[in-house]
Order: structure tokens, then C-alpha cells, then sequence
């Protein structure tokens, strides 16, 4: 019988649940929907940009317009009004309560584990997971490089961006600490050529250390609110899902299909992990 709508698959949960007894290794993969349930936009699509920030639907500015590492060059004030605001959002939001069920399966069942997400908001961080065990792709919003690459220096953002709600433009700007010019967040954006990669260089790395370290454990990788408009994770996560011994549980609202034998829990992040977490019980 199929699940009616809105319900999870139950014998789809079990087998997930099982694969997660039976793994030695975790690797969590997530992009944009892992937020939602915290309370962050997924910007998927320009109706869900727009809808959070309809300043930009006035001026006719899509994600990738507003996205541009361009105004950091042209107009400053307007590139750190839409990056500020999005590191004011990021340092209020509490992650949701999917972040520690993942955390309580780390600890009941002694595994190895390790983060790889596109999603630039520390979240994984600020839910205790170790800065040492996680591959920021896309970069952070909580780190700084020189916008005119003076060196290949990487700082930790720690003051704030004041933003002006009306006009979505900063009134303050942050400053390279070596030449005094302007700042830039430490994320790839759209067509940025000027990306400093080095911290996530350095991420991967330890990264794929880790995934020589479990090559003979079995592995699970659970992945949340990857899409297909940018697939990087869900081709990751496929990636690992042709290694021997791996199992990959795809949770996805919108896009949960996947093949090779893997499972997919047709939910949000939130509510995927709280059926597992209750079929662990």
C-alpha cells in the first residue's frame, strides 16, 4: 500500500533505520532545505528569493543578480546589504532539532562522522558539530577575504554589518585588516573569479582523509534538502553511493528520487530525521 499524502513511507523509515544500525561511518550531506526548518529561506527559485526579500522583486533583482561578487566592486553598500543581512539572519537562527538527532546517532552508535554541505550559514557548527569534521563547498559566510586580493589571508568575521531594512544597503563596511580596503565574504558566488578557496581546499582534504580512514567501514550518508538546481551535494552523495558497503537515505520534499538501490524519505530534513530517529527507538 501506498503512503497517503504528507506520510512517510514506513517500510522506506525501516530500511533507513536498519542501514543506520548497520553503518560504522556517517557522512551528512546537506544543501539549502536543511535550513528551511530552522526558519531560513531556500531562495529556490526567484519566487522564493523575492518572497524573502521583496525589496529585490521591486528592482527586478534575481538570486543571482543580488549574488554577484560585481557590486562588491561597483556599489559596496549594496553587495554587503544583501550579504549583511543574510550574516545578521545566520547568527540568530537556532538550528532546528534535526541537528541533534544527528548528533545523539554519533554518540549512541560510535560512529565516524563527517558534514559536506553547500550551505554557507554555519549551522553545523553552531549545532556542536567539530569545525574539524566538516567541508564548507561554497565557503562562510562567517569568514572574510581582501575584495581586491591583496594576500590569500582568511579571517573570521566577528563585527557587525549594519544594514538599512528600507533600502537593504549597508551603512557600514567591513575592512581588509593588511591594506585597509574593502572586505568581501569568504563564499563563492556567481561567476567570481576572485574566490579564495584555500579554507575549503584545506576542508576537502580532510575530507577525503576521512573517507580513506572508513573505506572498509559501512557507510551511511544521509542527505538533506540537496536540489538539483545546483547539484553538487546530490552528486556527491551519489559519488559515495557507488563505493561498496554504502548506503545512501535521500531526504528531499520536492526531488527525492535516486536509484542504485538507495532510499529516499519523500519530507523535509526535520521531519525525515524525526521518523528515523523514532524508528531507532
Amino acid at each position: 500500500m501506498e503512503p497517503s499524502p504528507g506520510e512517510i513511507d514506513p517500510e522506506r523509515v525501516a530500511r533507513a533505520a536498519a542501514a543506520v544500525r548497520a553503518a560504522r561511518a556517517l557522512v551528512i550531506t546537506a544543501g539549502a532545505g536543511m535550513g528551511v526548518d530552522s526558519g531560513l529561506p531556500d531562495f529556490r527559485g526567484d519566487a522564493g528569493f523575492w518572497k524573502a526579500y521583496p525589496l529585490y522583486e521591486r528592482l527586478g533583482l534575481s538570486f543571482v543578480d543580488a549574488a554577484d561578487p560585481i557590486h562588491f566592486v561597483r556599489d559596496p553598500s549594496f553587495g554587503w546589504g544583501f550579504y549583511g543581512h543574510r550574516l545578521e539572519l545566520y547568527r540568530r537562527t537556532v538550528p532546528h532539532a534535526g541537528f541533534q538527532v544527528l548528533r545523539r546517532w554519533v554518540a549512541r552508535f560510535g560512529l565516524d562522522v563527517f558534514v559536506v554541505t553547500s550551505n554557507v550559514d554555519g549551522q553545523f557548527q553552531r549545532a556542536g558539530f567539530g569545525e574539524e569534521s566538516i567541508e564548507e563547498i561554497h565557503g562562510s559566510i562567517h569568514h572574510l577575504q581582501c575584495a581586491s586580493g591583496c594576500s590569500a589571508r582568511i579571517w573570521r568575521q566577528e563585527g557587525n554589518v549594519e544594514v538599512d531594512p528600507a533600502t537593504m544597503r549597508a551603512t557600514s563596511l567591513p575592512h581588509c585588516p593588511r591594506c585597509g580596503g574593502l572586505a568581501r565574504p569568504n563564499i563563492l558566488m556567481f561567476n567570481d573569479w576572485g574566490w579564495i578557496a584555500d579554507r575549503s581546499r584545506e576542508q576537502r582534504r580532510r575530507r577525503e582523509a576521512f573517507l580513506v580512514s572508513c573505506r572498509a567501514l559501512p557507510l551511511v550518508v544521509v542527505e538533506l534538502g540537496a536540489g538539483t538546481a545546483i547539484p553538487s551535494i546530490r552528486r556527491f552523495s551519489e559519488q559515495l553511493g557507488s563505493r561498496s558497503g554504502t548506503t545512501v537515505v535521500r531526504i528531499n520534499p520536492r526531488e527525492p528520487e535516486i536509484g542504485g538501490g538507495h532510499l529516499s524519505l519523500v519530507c523535509g530534513a526535520l521531519a525525515g530525521l524525526a521518523a528515523l530517529d523514532a524508528a531507532l527507538v
